[in-house]
Order: C-alpha cells, then structure tokens, then sequence
C-alpha cells in the first residue's frame, strides 16, 4: 500500500506542476486587440457539417447572417450527411444569398462505408469552396457578429496557416450540463496555455480555420481518414509538421464559439469515448505523455478512493489528496471562468469530482478498448 501511495503522490506532484504551469501559461496568453483594418481582400469560406440538424440550424445560419464582415467576402456552405429530417430544408429556405447546400447522398451511395463520413463532408465542401481561409463550426453551434471579422484580422496580422480559437459551452439549464461546460472549459483552457508555452497544441472543430491551399499542401485528411474523429486536431498535427510556427490559438471573446451540452448521460459518455479515442493517434507525444497522467492520476485517486471505504486509516489520507487536486485545478481555473464568463460554475466544481474522475477513467478506457455512437452510427 504504502508503494501505492508514493506512486500516487509523485503523480500528484507532476501534476500539480503541470497545474500551476498551465496557469501561468493561460495568464502569458496575449489577449487579440486589433488595431488594423481588414484589407478586403480575403474571402472566406465557412463550412458546418450537418447530420439531423433542422433545430439547430436556423439559429447559427442567423448568427452567420448577422456578421459585420461584408457579405460578399464571405459564403457558408452546409453539408448535409444523409439526415433523416429536415436539414436540407432548412439551409434552402434561408433567406441569404452566400449560403449553399451540399448533400453527400448526391455523392455517395446509402450502403457505401466510410468510418469518417465528418473528413470527407468537409473535404467535399473545401473542393467547392472559393474562399482563401476556411472556418469550421458544428451545426449545433451560434456565434457574435464579430466572429469572422477578428478571425480575419488575426489572419492578416500574423499570416498563420491554422488558428485555434475558444468555444464554450451555452445554455446549462441543469447540475449534469453545468458539469459539463465546467470539463470542457478545463479544456479550452489548457488549449490556450499549451499555445502560450509552445509546449504542444490543442483546437475544437467548432471553432478554427486554416488556409485552404495548405490543407491540399499537407494531402488533406489523408493518411487520417480511416479515423472516425479528428477532423480537427489530426488535421492541425499535420499543419503542424509542416509549419510548427504557423499554428496559432487567437484568445478573444469577440470570436467565442458557443456550442450546446448533450442531454443524457450515455450521449455524454459516447462524445467524451470519441473524443478520447484519438487519444493515441496524436503525433505531438508531449500531448500523449500529458494525457497519460492525467489519466493515471485519476485512476489512482479512484482506487484510492474505493480502499478508502475499507480502510479508514486512508480516508484522512483521502480526503486530503482531493482537497490539493480542487486547489491546484481551482488555480488554473478562475482566470479561464473568467475570460468565458462562467466564475458562477465554479460552485458546482467541487461535488462535481464525484463525477469528474470516475468519468475520466471509464472513458478513457472505452476510448482505446471500446466502441461508440456518433450521430446514430456505430463507431469502433
């Protein structure tokens, strides 16, 4: 036992300086002021993949509608992944002149299989897209008017070839979703700290962009596409190896993307096994080692935790190991909550540990050794 808490305690070291590291990190990160105008030379194009959206559409279409860069410099194109609804419907009788459809059903067969039908929807759209940067966003996502003008003020700015911006979860009417926003918001956080340490990179679909002639440079979802997720950060990784200066994360709450919590603890479960299924796919192994700790760190406080209750000479122990995990991530947190707006969360933090590690560990397991669903289709 007393191996068991060693281990446990250097873990807890590790990771308490990697706390404190991402802290200082988030705080070094230049907030976005512009201070040029646009040129109005780059055109943009955005793409949102859809599947059985017809709720969620109308509003992010009118977000889009609603944004200050001048709509001749920009289109959106929806892709509709063989809904079952209305989503089609919906994007055709928007009334704007710069928004198209595409339909993958008029490209591929009913029976045909992909395990990546969310790559090829966005490779189809950058194949008939006309803009210079292309912008990502989910169907279930809204935005302020501001959102492609500082994306491309930031482009023009810095000249990257990808940016990584912050999304936030919206609408947390419950305790289950207030948790969520919470986990999440932990890890748009550490995205923006990595990018100020240079120590490794993170992003989110629903809110980045890249040039379009680099993502045909670097072969697209190539060499990628037998992976169900990560249409987002395997496709930086690759950007990356191409240009590692040339991956930039833009912090402003002016292009906040803000995205909805699932309603049921299994679609929970099923996004967080997607997300951590590309765990091992990464190519940045910092990000791997990371990851790896924060998973075994979990484990061991989750086993500790159950030899607690048989154990009583442990729960003092216990008890204080869990006092120092919500500090040093309180740490890290506060500036983040406050950058999102979200400081009111943070008083469901700490009963959500009861939740939070148990979580951790369930899905980082089936993430590597399981299965899931994603959009009503099986994904291995």
């Amino acid at each position: 036992m007393y191996i068991i808490l060693s281990i446990l305690s250097l873990l807890g070291i590790i990771y308490g300086y990697l706390m404190f590291r991402y802290g200082e990190g988030w705080k070094r990160l230049q907030s976005f002021k512009p201070v040029n105008p646009i040129s109005g030379r780059t055109k943009v194009t955005v793409i949102i993949p859809a599947r059985d959206e017809e709720d969620n559409l109308p509003p992010l279409l009118q977000a889009l509608k609603a944004q200050t860069y001048p709509a001749e410099l920009f289109e959106v194109i929806v892709i509709d992944d063989f809904s079952t609804d209305g989503t089609a419907e919906a994007v055709r009788n928007f009334p704007a002149t710069n928004v198209r459809l595409l339909q993958l059903s008029q490209h591929l067969s009913a029976e045909q299989r992909l395990n990546s039908y969310k790559k090829k929807a966005i490779e189809m759209a950058v194949d008939r897209a006309t803009g210079d940067i292309i912008m990502t966003t989910d169907a279930d996502c809204e935005m302020g008017p501001e959102w492609i003008m500082r994306m491309v003020q930031f482009y023009e700015t810095y000249q990257p070839k990808f940016i990584a911006a912050p999304v936030s979860f919206h609408k947390e009417d419950n305790f289950f979703k207030a948790l969520q926003s919470l986990d999440f918001m932990t890890m748009q956080g550490i995205t923006g700290a990595l990018a100020a340490l240079k120590s490794g990179t993170m992003c989110n679909g629903a809110n980045l962009a890249y040039e379009r002639k680099v993502f045909y440079e670097v072969g697209g979802f190539k060499g990628i596409d037998n992976i169900a997720s990560g249409d987002d950060m395997l496709l930086m990784f690759k950007i990356y190896r191409a240009y590692p200066e040339g991956v930039l994360y833009m912090k402003t709450e002016d292009a906040i993307v803000r995205t909805l919590p699932v309603d049921t603890f299994k679609a929970f479960m099923n996004q967080r096994i997607r997300w951590s299924s590309k765990a091992d796919k990464y190519d940045d192994k910092r990000l791997i080692w990371v990851l790896a700790l924060v998973y075994f760190w979990n484990v061991g406080i989750l086993l500790a935790g159950i030899a607690a209750l048989f154990m009583p000479a442990l729960r003092l122990w216990m008890l204080g190991l869990l006092v120092y995990k919500v500090l040093v991530e309180f740490y890290f947190l506060i500036p983040v909550a406050r950058f999102f707006d979200k400081t009111s969360l943070l008083s469901r933090f700490i009963p959500g540990q009861l939740f939070h590690i148990p979580y951790i560990v369930v899905a980082g397991w089936l993430g590597k050794f399981g299965s899931y669903q994603w959009k009503g289709r099986k994904v291995k």
